[in-house]
């Protein structure tokens, strides 16, 4: 913010590996620099370190791997073991079935896997400490997945660039986002990692799904879903109410879809 329009915008940024990804965090504002703004950066990767050792699936100690090999049962975990289960369960639901915390493996074995929540929700929650700050707004990334916070209707919008599936040194759009949240799911990265869990293969016709809504964990659990739905990606994400999203088909083409049934214009 610019205290009034006469003194210069403060933005400080910070970086770090957590979670088996980069974490980054701009701020502006009162407390971009100095030891409040430096204590709720250290509060926000405190965070994210706890729920890596919650639920980690690389992690053999994890909480989450424990449940998963019946070490411990469900009702001995963490209540936030429960809520993250129970909101991969939901979508599970409302993808009927292409989304889901539990896969089989061809031997018949069940994997208890709830990435698709994880990263999102953990990273709102990491947030919090962010909110606290008076005066300030910030711009927290995981992985590339962003929860944003803008106090001034007057500020400039944070300019979020869409990452182009084929090209990681090109941008297929920016959005811009004052609060509100942005994730996005494909295959860029880490190959065929999201699955359509009714069938266990990578979804055909399509190579990433970014959306836009007020929460990260809301954005985060249904990128993930429409990708794993693959063609059916777009009359999905567009049932969803309050969320904005866009599904980049595999030959390059993008589609811009509102959630509610309401396309979104080209170039809208």
């Amino acid at each position: 913010m610019s205290g009034g329009g006469t003194a210069p915008v403060v933005t400080a940024r910070y970086v770090e590996h957590g979670m088996g990804m980069p974490i980054s965090l701009a701020l502006r504002g009162r407390h971009a620099s100095d030891e409040e703004g430096r204590a709720a950066w250290d509060a926000v990767m405190a965070e994210l370190r706890a729920a890596d050792r919650m639920f980690s699936t690389y992690r053999a100690d994890s909480v989450i791997s424990r449940l998963g090999r019946g070490e411990v049962a469900l009702a001995d975990c963490p209540a936030e073991v429960a809520e993250v289960l129970a909101l991969g369960e939901a979508a599970e639901r409302d993808t009927g079935g292409a989304f889901a915390v539990r896969r089989c493996r061809p031997d018949g074995s069940v994997v208890l896997d709830p990435s698709g929540v994880v990263k999102g929700w953990a990273a709102e929650r990491a947030a919090g400490a962010l909110h606290a700050l008076e005066g300030t707004d910030f711009c927290l990334s995981a992985g590339g997945d962003l929860v944003c916070r803008t106090l001034d209707p007057e500020a400039p919008p944070w300019r979020i660039g869409i990452e182009h599936p084929h090209d990681p040194l090109r941008l297929i759009a920016v959005v811009p986002v004052a609060t509100g949240a942005v994730a996005t799911s494909g295959s860029a990265h880490r190959g065929g990692h999201v699955v359509d869990a009714r069938t266990g293969r990578v979804p055909e016709g399509i190579a990433s799904v970014t959306v836009v809504a007020a929460s990260l964990t809301v954005a985060d659990i249904d990128a993930t879903a429409a990708y794993a739905l693959g063609r059916d990606a777009v009359r999905w994400l567009g049932t969803r109410p309050g969320r904005t999203g866009l599904v980049v088909w595999a030959d390059g083409s993008a589609e811009p879809v509102r959630g509610g049934g309401t396309p979104v214009p080209a170039g809208g």
